[in-house]
């Protein structure tokens, strides 16, 4: 903590905006390289775009209120992650819309035409772990382990930036 109160109100905002940007643009390369995103993946990237316009905002009019936005924002954004994670993990259950379940009482008909609807792409299976590039059991992290734990540090950056005056 006390690394970010020697950077200035201005830094904490850009650098927590642009590193927001960062984790789109690195959702983006995954979804290129083949790694389609499931439906929880989308929903993750909704706080980081926010975030980069919540960051030039907060610039732009000095507003505190903006940086508490930014907080609450990312707040929401490694709420999303952890959720995401313990679906991955099966420590609970994810939306039926994107996990194994959701089937219910449907008729064949029904359940024909959900499976034919639905994405390809389930929120309760691991696509990419870091372990698998570096072969470390220790490393067996996702990435929506990486937004959890990613917007949890832009989080305290704009708490940081929101309790300054200036």
């Amino acid at each position: 903590m006390r690394m970010l109160d020697r950077l200035s109100t201005k830094t904490l905002i850009i650098t927590a905006a642009v590193a927001s940007a960062g984790i789109l643009a690195g959702a983006f390369i995954f979804q290129s390289l083949g790694y389609a995103p499931c439906k929880m993946c989308l929903w993750q990237r909704w706080p980081h775009a926010i975030a980069v316009v919540l960051g030039g905002a907060a610039l732009a009019t000095k507003m505190r209120l903006l940086r508490w936005v930014g907080a609450l924002n990312m707040a929401l954004s490694a709420g999303l992650g952890i959720y995401h994670s313990g679906v991955e993990r099966k420590l609970w259950e994810g939306p039926s819309s994107c996990t194994g379940g959701g089937v219910g009482n449907l008729s064949v008909d029904d359940l024909l035409a959900q499976i034919q609807a639905a994405p390809l792409v389930r929120c309760d299976e691991i696509p990419w772990r870091l372990s698998d590039m570096i072969p470390i059991e220790a490393l067996d992290i996702t990435m929506a382990n990486f937004n959890a734990v990613g917007s949890l540090v832009f989080m305290v950056m704009w708490i940081v930036a929101a309790r300054r005056a200036d």
